[in-house]
């Protein structure tokens, strides 16, 4: 099967993931069926396997010499680095080893190397980040003057675009690091500890003498994933590993004339969950001559507000409709609820902790167990509540464009915006707003119809009349004298 997606004029191919479930398999050497959680326990060990190896690896070049090597593209030699992170690290003569005993084939290790070079790739912006946030320092770290602000963007790469509240967030870090350990930090390796390596398989590092998946010739909505798995912990030799064949239920989000390409396995509440990634061809988007435009405005308890405009050949711009309203007051409050039970776990988890102290056999040890499992499940409910908001918001958004036959999404840029000065309520509550994520979602399912999503500055958006461009001003109502206007 060629997996190079076809593009007609017009038409340019993307790469998107959809989520899938592997419920059973069979074993292609017995031929016995794998149940769901025999399935989720072989795949469990293969992650083991290479999640130790990654860990290892990640470990061994978190400093700021290997991930400028890394970062720079090319080798001692001067030849540029391939762009697989996989290729790169054995290119750099960076390898790894299974455990003593334990026999692997080379495709296992190449799915840690690669994870590892991901990781340690995505190491150079952070690097970058703490060393201009450090080279310009400021007096007060808590409040930087416009001089200090010009030279901490100037200091870090891409600075002028880049959120204050990203800056802040370093700096706070910075000095935490200072008063905890009477010094400042050379580097960001020095800072933070080598991360955590995620639980996964990247089978997209593997060939097919690990894994394959092709679609059903029958049956376009379905697709066999074929990969080896271990068949104990410990695998002593390569008669441990077998052929597995899982057959997988393709969510119909996934174009019938889309390629598949290996997905990446992971282990979620003792199933297995596969992040199938897809090319299919999409409307390329225009750059220039856009004559019907969407612009969205955020809101509080209207969250997002959306109205078209429309070009005309003789330079004049017509507000057809009304627009509309994207309303979440019910989700927000309900965001608010779990917000305020979040903050009322953590501060008893903390005095529990303050009354335990260094005593493993405190009576209060249990309790502060449970209740980190109790504070472990909101979070993982305001992270959902949070993924819905986002993904229906921008799906509003989207939708109102299609409709109106837009072919661009004017949005504000409100990265940067800092709540202050409102009271603690509000600014809390604008604080806790999802935008960043929303903007994400609108592009990714605005690429699909070949919509175009630019962001604006947002200053003096809202300061201007939209019809005659003059600063609005406040009046007072004829019929309400003693109200503000």
């Amino acid at each position: 099967m060629s997996r190079k997606l076809p593009v007609g004029e017009g038409e340019t191919s993307r790469t998107a993931c959809a989520r899938g479930l592997l419920r059973a398999a069979v074993d292609e050497k017995t031929g016995e069926l794998v149940s769901a959680s025999l399935l989720a326990e072989r795949v469990g060990w293969a992650v083991d396997l290479v999640s130790g190896m990654t860990s290892e690896l990640t470990a061994e070049r978190w400093n700021t010499t290997d991930v400028d090597i890394l970062a720079s593209g090319e080798d001692a030699s001067g030849r540029k680095l391939p762009s697989n992170a996989w290729m790169a690290l054995r290119r750099l003569g960076w390898t790894v080893t299974a455990p003593k005993g334990v026999k692997v084939n080379d495709r296992i290790v190449r799915m840690a190397q690669e994870q590892a070079g991901r990781t340690l790739r995505c190491a150079k912006w952070r690097a970058d980040l703490t060393c201009g946030v450090l080279g310009a320092w400021p007096a007060d770290p808590a409040r930087r003057t416009a001089q200090e602000w010009d030279a901490v963007r100037e200091a870090v790469p891409g600075g002028q675009h880049l959120p204050s509240s990203v800056i802040k967030s370093r700096t706070r870090q910075i000095a935490a690091f200072a008063r905890k350990h009477g010094r400042m930090p050379t580097d960001v390796f020095q800072l933070e500890a080598a991360p955590r390596v995620a639980r996964m398989l990247l089978l997209s590092a593997c060939d097919r003498q690990q894994a394959t998946i092709e679609r059903h010739e029958s049956d376009p909505g379905r697709a066999l994933l074929r990969l080896q798995l271990p068949t104990r912990p410990d695998p002593r030799s390569y008669r441990d590993w077998t052929w597995i064949a899982c057959p997988v239920a393709l969510p119909p989000t996934i174009p019938k004339s889309a390629v598949l390409h290996l997905p990446t396995l992971r282990i979620h509440q003792g199933t297995v969950r596969a992040d199938l990634a897809y090319t299919h061809a999409v409307p390329k988007t225009r750059r220039t001559g856009h004559t019907v435009a969407l612009g969205v405005d955020w809101g509080l308890n209207t969250l997002l507000s959306a109205g078209t405009a429309r070009l005309h050949e003789d330079g004049r711009i017509t507000a057809p409709g009304s627009g509309g309203m994207f309303r979440t007051a019910g989700v927000l409050a309900k965001q608010h609820r779990l917000r305020r039970l979040f903050e009322h776990l953590q501060a008893k988890a903390d005095h529990y902790q303050r009354l335990i102290g260094d005593d493993t056999d405190h009576p209060l040890a249990a309790r502060t167990l449970a209740l980190t499992d109790e504070i472990r499940r909101v979070s993982a409910r305001r992270s959902n509540l949070n993924d819905a908001l986002a993904q229906a918001a921008a799906r509003w958004a989207v939708d109102q464009a299609v409709t109106a036959e837009a072919s661009v999404i004017y949005v504000e840029d409100l990265r940067s915006m800092e709540a202050l000065g409102m009271g603690r309520t509000m600014n809390t509550r604008l604080s806790q707003q999802v935008r960043g994520r929303i903007v994400d979602r609108m592009r990714h399912l605005a690429a699909e119809a070949g919509i175009a999503v630019i962001t604006v500055p947002a200053r003096n958006t809202s300061r201007h009349c939209p019809q005659c461009l003059v600063p609005l001003r406040h009046r007072k109502a004829p019929d309400r004298p003693t109200t503000p206007g």
